[in-house]
């Protein structure tokens, strides 16, 4: 495995399955939608979706079901069941909060990168109570290309006027983990609905069950402060 940086310059984390506990949400609205439209959806086909943007999930939808899939009443049910399903509160990571906590403790700033289009992450991060506590937040609507491209990871570098290799990328899919990888930064995967696979094994500085196991980490390795 790779090292974390001696000194983490910031941490940027993914959104929905790392910081948000939105992951099985999601699944839950997309089978029930697919089901009351007559398509149903397995669940093998959704963990394929896992880490991917709605553009790409298109593409595989239409792969998978022909073009007689009916993709956009499938999303427009889908976000309708996700909504209602956080109207109460958007339900956070265990752990999240103290994580948060140790790296303002500590001075390390923390942005997001997600494949989640503006304004939907911006509000889902307001209504989960953590919005404030971040520098910067990357969305799927920032950039040309999503992750598996860097490119979302290099942003959030680069408004942080940090370097991207002083950085540490938290990441609970595949896709995620390699885009921050491809970025140079240091990643953390913190699988969610699907396991770390193997060939990211060596490639991350760490497969670790929760977050709050991240904070142990870094409190362990003294790894903190700016560069």
């Amino acid at each position: 495995m790779t090292r974390l940086p001696e000194k983490i310059a910031a941490i940027v984390f993914d959104l929905d399955g790392t910081l948000l506990d939105t992951e099985a949400l999601h699944r839950d609205s997309m089978l029930q939608a697919s089901e009351r439209l007559g398509w149903p959806l397995s669940e093998s086909v959704f963990l394929r979706m896992v880490g991917l943007h709605r553009d790409e999930n298109r593409r595989m939808l239409l792969a998978e079901y022909g073009p007689g899939f009916p993709l956009d009443p499938f999303y427009a049910d889908s976000d309708a069941l996700f909504e209602a399903a956080i109207e109460t509160g958007v339900p956070l990571r265990p752990g999240a909060i103290a994580i948060l906590d140790h790296l303002e403790r500590s001075a390390i700033p923390m942005a997001v990168a997600t494949s989640t289009l503006s304004p939907f992450a911006e509000q889902r991060l307001e209504r989960a109570g953590i919005l404030h506590r971040l520098k910067t937040v990357v969305t799927r609507s920032h950039v040309t290309h999503a992750k598996p491209h860097p490119e979302s990871y290099l942003l959030a570098a680069e408004r942080l006027g940090v370097d991207p290799r002083a950085c540490v990328a938290v990441e609970d899919s595949q896709t995620g983990a390699t885009a921050a990888l491809a970025a140079g930064m240091a990643t953390v995967m913190i699988p969610d609905l699907l396991p770390a696979p193997a060939e990211l094994m060596d490639a991350c500085a760490a497969i670790l069950p929760g977050l709050e196991d991240l904070r142990r980490l870094l409190e362990k390795s003294g790894a903190g402060g700016h560069v």
